[in-house]
């Protein structure tokens, strides 16, 4: 019998029931869905450099990848990126252009509903 995929980190583990129950308590799909992608097994995971951030966000909007930020390119608007992890030069290169990088469950406590929170997948 196969074992089992999906996450066995538990600080993963913990993100993943944060969302889910922000997810019930605020009534909003949205954090269900990334906790949803969360599941899959680390190798299936999403990673998004920062080019693609820059490229499909404007000023100002708030991004959430369901997986890895990596540091590859640049990034020229502020804006708030919530993740499960950052590389440590997408972190640098994020606060520098004037944003934020902030985990899931920070942004899902800040924005239990939602709006206006873009999945870059």
């Amino acid at each position: 019998m196969p074992r089992p995929t999906g996450p066995t980190n538990p600080e993963t583990i913990r993100t993943i029931n944060a969302l889910e129950k922000a997810s019930r308590l605020a009534g909003s799909r949205i954090w269900a869905d990334v906790a949803e992608r969360l599941r899959k097994p680390t190798r299936r995971r999403i990673e998004v450099n920062l080019w693609k951030i820059d490229k499909y966000t404007g000023p100002d909007d708030v991004v959430v990848v369901p997986g890895k930020v990596l540091g590859e390119g640049m990034i020229t608007k502020s804006v708030t990126v919530a993740a499960l992890s950052f590389s440590e030069s997408a972190r640098r290169k994020i606060s520098e252009a004037g944003g934020k990088a902030v985990s899931l469950v920070e942004l899902a406590q800040e924005n239990p509903k939602g709006s206006g929170v873009k999945i870059l997948a």
